[in-house]
């Protein structure tokens, strides 16, 4: 099977304009009709890539979820200094993408506060980010405490707690400041759970 380039550019037109306008305003507020025009496709090409608005909707949020991971994990990479520093840095990342124009804070709570009840899809990726997320931490975790020394798991959920409220602190309140709050919390449960090399 060989991929189409005009049905391939189509899609990514089409995610592009779903993310950007699904974010700013919510799924519900916009209709198919204006993401037609906003990726520059006609309508029939539109529901040749998504047939439905749920199979956009679900697209779009996988492929947020791939995104914001990555962006997550090289920041880490990047900015840490060895493995202790991990943990923190991803409230670091946090605090800039706080301070982007246009934040709203996460895609995938706003997406099921919007339509979790009613659509299977949605409240599946976003638990599915979740956990993502979740491993991710309970990964750097475990490699900046001494083997044995902590639960990792159960740390990388507390720390997934403390993300998760500061994304939505800040979201609600307009303050990054709540990434350096919830960094200062995670430094202080890593602290007592384990010596920072």
């Amino acid at each position: 099977m060989h991929s189409d380039p005009d049905h391939d550019d189509a899609r990514v037109r089409i995610l592009d304009a779903a993310e950007r306008l699904f974010y700013a305003r919510g799924i519900q507020a916009v209709g198919m009709d204006e993401l037609r025009t906003a990726a520059g496709v006609s309508l029939k090409r539109l529901y040749r890539c998504f047939p439905a608005k749920q199979d956009l909707v679900e697209a779009y949020l996988r492929r947020r979820d791939t995104r914001w991971r990555a962006a997550l994990a090289e920041y880490v990479d990047a900015h840490a200094d060895g493995p202790a520093a991990r943990p923190l840095a991803v409230f670091d990342w946090l605090h800039d993408w706080f301070t982007e124009p246009g934040f709203r804070g996460c895609a995938f709570i706003n997406s099921y506060g919007e339509l979790g009840a009613a659509s299977d899809a949605v409240g599946r990726t976003a638990r599915e980010h979740k956990r993502a997320l979740r491993t991710y931490l309970t990964g750097l975790v475990r490699d900046a405490l001494p083997a044995g020394q902590a639960q990792p798991e159960q740390i990388g959920g507390q720390l997934a707690l403390l993300v998760d409220g500061a994304i939505t602190t800040a979201a609600l309140t307009g303050e990054p400041g709540a990434a350096r709050q919830a960094r200062s919390a995670a430094a202080s449960l890593l602290a007592a759970v384990g010596p920072a090399e």
